[in-house]
């Protein structure tokens, strides 16, 4: 039971460098451009008091922030100020894990008859706003794509305009997190290095990203296996946002990413400590997607030190609230398609845009229009398509109790079939024969063999090859390479739905367990056959055993 607990821990480790990192993101750095520095040179005073209180308020209490800032809508028409306080309340939403309400309020500013005379650096702040979006929602490429075009801009990184150096730093930050996402860390590094050097650490926006900047180093130096230069950086960011004692969410996001050094050195009791600190920062606060990060790390140290009480009443907190999260991710990621196909995110062009004449903005938008449609049948259909494989692989699945006796006379039809309408081709005898043979070798499970191939089972078997393909082909409806391919398939997806020791398996040992060269293939051959990933077919099976 240890070990398999170790590789559910090693399993879910890989998940929390991205998990921490997609919390992070939700900190709205972007409104303090807004709301200090921009407005500064923008706004009356009065406005500037009332908006930097509204982001102090985030890291206090996001539904103190939300109440705020609307009120602060109610009485305030205009347009540059709101997209300032609707940030803020699409932030705050994030933070609290409702990407629902966060895509909502975001998509409300995206009225296309302000957007023209707003300054470059708002349409900027949009842009990034949205590829923060996406990233919350767990979709990456689309993050990157963003953040990719708004880099590849000398006139936002010429570094001359202290408002503009802000928001760059936040775009590198995102793009290391996406590289730390797809395990580059040494270009992740590299690029938080570029993101402090767009940093004046002369006011709290710039303190803020400096802190965040530690955490997130620090982070990918663990994946390095540099600990100890990792502790350093997460201890001395720790002592700087202990002096802010309003700054809890920054507290306990480090105190979470700390408890992880004394775990890989399985100093389990200190960890926990830790996280207990970080959990009281944000105990009563709702930080949900952050609080749900350290149940998980809780319980995982309470089991490794054997507490049974604690350990499950931490999984508990984490699976509750886990099931929340994710419902709140899914719905979160039909809205923002539907934007989508309404052409409400036109802004990721808005550079282009500028330059085309009216009737280039209106040809070009309904292209856009058209291409978004397009993509959103195509994935429906393949969304469709792929729910009824998985339907039914499942009710293949019901029916693999069925007597081989059934099975067996229906191959053999099928190669009487087989003989019927080629007399020439293999006899029904010799057909019977080597079917016979296939089904023992397949009760045997000797199809797991990494090394297995048609020659080798024809001489295994000593028929000849071209009549064991011949057999195959036509009783099981497919040649070799698929006939193997499902039965390893089949075998392994029996094992996680009858046995639950195989859930807590990385997939890599699946796949290597159940004769494949590569975790990639085994990926593919999973999916072509179930019509779903490994991963999203263990949540399934582990969603009905608990249910």
């Amino acid at each position: 039971m240890r070990t398999d607990h170790q590789e559910a821990v090693r399993k879910t480790e890989k998940k929390s460098f991205f998990c921490h990192i997609i919390l992070a993101q939700t900190v709205p750095i972007l409104l303090v451009i807004l709301c200090s520095v921009w407005i500064k040179g923008q706004s009356g005073p009065d406005f500037s008091i009332l908006a930097d209180k509204a982001f102090q308020k985030l890291y206090q209490n996001p539904d103190d922030c939300i109440n705020y800032s609307q009120s602060l809508l109610i009485s305030d028409q205009n347009p540059e100020h709101r997209i300032v306080l609707q940030n803020i309340i699409s932030q705050a939403y994030a933070m609290k894990g409702d990407y629902i309400q966060s895509v909502n309020i975001y998509s409300q500013k995206e009225d296309s008859r302000e957007k023209e005379s707003l300054s470059y650096f708002l349409q900027a702040a949009g842009d990034y706003n949205l590829a923060d979006q996406y990233q919350n929602l767990d979709l990456y490429s689309q993050s990157q794509r963003i953040i990719s075009g708004l880099l590849a801009d000398h006139k936002l990184l010429k570094g001359d305009n202290p408002r503009m150096n802000v928001i760059t730093a936040k775009l590198y930050q995102l793009q290391a997190l996406n590289f730390g996402i797809n395990r580059n860390y040494n270009q992740a590094l590299e690029n938080l290095s570029k993101s402090d050097q767009y940093l004046g650490f002369n006011n709290q926006e710039n303190r803020i990203l400096e802190m965040e900047n530690k955490v997130f180093r620090a982070s990918f130096l663990m994946r390095l296996n540099k600990l100890e230069e990792a502790k350093y950086l997460l201890e001395s960011t720790i002592v700087l946002a202990e002096k802010n004692t309003d700054y809890y969410f920054i507290q306990a996001l480090a105190y979470e990413n700390l408890s992880r050094y004394y775990f890989l050195k399985e100093n389990y009791g200190t960890a926990v400590e830790i996280l207990e600190k970080g959990l009281s920062r944000i105990e009563n606060l709702p930080y949900n997607s952050l609080k749900a990060k350290i149940y998980e790390s809780l319980s995982k140290n309470y089991f490794a030190l054997h507490h049974d009480e604690k350990y499950h009443q931490y999984n508990k907190l984490y699976t509750e609230l886990r099931t929340k999260l994710d419902s709140s991710t899914k719905e979160g990621i039909r809205y923002i398609v539907k934007l989508v196909e309404t052409n409400q995110n036109n802004n990721l062009e808005f550079q282009k845009q500028k330059q085309l004449t009216k009737i280039s903005l209106v040809s070009g938008g309904f292209v856009i229009v058209i291409l978004g449609l397009l993509i959103y049948f195509l994935i429906l259909k393949n969304s469709n398509k792929d729910l009824k494989k998985q339907s039914d692989f499942f009710e293949k699945q019901k029916n693999q109790e069925e007597p081989a006796v059934q099975n067996l006379s229906r191959e053999t039809s099928a190669a009487d079939q087989m003989t019927e309408k080629d007399p020439h081709k293999i006899s029904k005898e010799k057909g019977d024969e080597i079917l016979q043979k296939l089904e023992d070798w397949e009760k045997q499970q000797r199809y797991l063999d990494k090394s297995m191939t048609i020659s080798a089972l024809s001489s295994q078997m000593g028929v000849n090859t071209k009549y064991l393909s011949e057999v195959i082909n036509n009783s099981k409806g497919k040649n070799f390479n698929a006939y193997i391919n499902e039965l390893r398939i089949n075998h392994i997806a029996r094992l996680l739905r009858t046995d639950p020791v195989y859930l807590n398996y990385k997939v890599s040992y699946l796949a290597e367990y159940s004769g494949f060269s590569s975790h990639s293939a085994f990926t593919t051959v999973f999916k072509s056959v179930t019509g779903m990933s490994p991963n999203a077919y263990i949540q399934e099976i582990s969603k009905s055993r608990t249910s």
